[in-house]
């Protein structure tokens, strides 16, 4: 597979990011350009370390995997995108008190949550990419990029909004793991 899978996948996984910048984006007036600083580097810089620590646990397990490894992303990139479809439909609305959260202690918190489901897609990453590097980095910089654009749009687009952009990268995810699990099943058509 080559660059447009990895591009789908690092647009999946940013919904998150993105559904958070515009959430924060609807209740905070950003202050200064350190602020969007601050929240998009973080938010790639965990999009892209998150799949680097997915693979290498995944390298450690790839004896016991390989056998039913189109089976295992199937379900990792279904299951992370069901759970992203399903969270999309409960609250959005941060922590009372929570200040400033491109700072301190809520900065890193925010780009943990926004970046987990990037720790299990790493585990599948080798079947999609044999440059994890470069896809790491695809998956840092989209997140990066979309926190950005959510933070400048949040106010524009609304939280009805925000909520569609993250069924929008469940179901993505969901679409790509279909694909692989059809391709190694040898039932691709045409």
């Amino acid at each position: 597979m080559g660059l447009l899978p990895v591009l789908f996948i690092a647009v999946g996984l940013a919904m998150d990011a993105l559904a958070v910048a515009v959430g924060l984006s609807l209740r905070i007036r950003w202050q200064s350009p350190r602020q969007f600083f601050r929240l998009s580097f973080h938010f790639g810089l965990f999009q892209f370390l998150m799949p680097l620590i997915g693979w290498l646990a995944g390298a450690k397990l790839q004896r016991w995997i390989e056998p039913v490894d189109h089976w295992v992303a199937f379900v990792l990139l279904g299951v992370i995108g069901l759970k992203m479809v399903h969270e999309s439909f409960g609250s959005h609305e941060e922590p009372a008190g929570m200040g400033d959260p491109t700072r301190g202690h809520w900065l890193i918190l925010l780009a943990v949550a926004t970046s987990i489901d990037a720790l299990a897609v790493g585990v599948s990453l080798p079947l999609i990419t044999s440059n994890i590097w470069s896809a790491a980095l695809i998956i840092g910089l989209v997140a990066a990029g979309l926190t950005l654009a959510g933070m400048y749009f949040g106010n524009r687009i609304g939280a009805g909004r925000a909520r569609w952009l993250e069924v929008a990268g469940g179901v993505i995810l969901i679409g790509i793991g279909l694909k692989i699990l059809v391709q190694h099943l040898g039932l691709a058509f045409g």
